[in-house]
């Protein structure tokens, strides 16, 4: 396979398929309504929130729930969903949308389940399923050169080495975000597209 120069538009050069991310848009309307909802009424963060006594209690729902809503209120949808739209976008165009579901849930109810046994007891947010789309993106990343004959821009390759790092060294310091990402680095290479690339920008 030759080797192409993608430097004007990486993820495009990365895209499995021209599609449009259908799949991130409903799962950010969705985390979107559910945030509005929390906003809207105080108390129902309360019965959604993971909270590892009320899990031990039984009520499981909560390590789901707990990927639609924050604990950072209007900061925290906000900047989540942000990242949501970027990197979800991404992801959804270079694995497809069968492959992004389950790194984002897979990756994300992971997160739930360490935080509420180890790392962060209490508390909600989609962030560490984005977490798991970052490090599925890394991974591609790694592997574009040889794989796909593409050759991202420096930048890309620095980040997606620098992922794994920072998430050993985010768990060291007990955040919750570090695992997440490291099985979606582990899924992303067992998850690799095999269709080959069919948008280039030539640089």
């Amino acid at each position: 396979m030759s080797t192409r120069t993608a430097s004007r538009n990486p993820p495009a050069a990365l895209a499995v398929a021209a599609r449009r991310p259908y799949l991130t848009v409903a799962v950010f309307a969705v985390t979107l309504a559910c945030g509005i909802a929390q906003l809207a009424d105080g108390g129902l963060y309360d019965h959604v929130v993971r909270d590892a006594a009320r899990i031990d209690a039984g009520e499981w729902y909560r390590l789901v729930t707990g990927m639609f809503f924050q604990d950072g209120q209007v900061f925290g949808l906000v900047s989540n969903l942000i990242w949501l739209a970027v990197f979800g976008t991404v992801a959804e165009r270079v694995f497809g949308r069968a492959r992004w579901l389950v790194l984002y849930f897979g990756c994300g109810l992971f997160g739930q389940f360490t935080s509420y046994v180890w790392l962060n007891p209490v508390g909600a947010g989609n962030s560490m399923c984005v977490a798991g789309l970052i490090g599925a993106l890394a991974a591609v990343v790694m592997v574009a050169s040889r794989r796909y004959g593409v050759v991202l821009p420096v930048q890309f390759r620095v980040l997606a080495y620098a992922v794994p790092v920072l998430a050993v060294v985010d768990t060291l310091v007990h955040d919750n975000h570090g695992l997440p990402a490291l099985l979606g680095l582990a899924l992303g290479f067992l998850l690799l597209p095999r269709r080959p690339v069919v948008s280039v920008e030539q640089g």
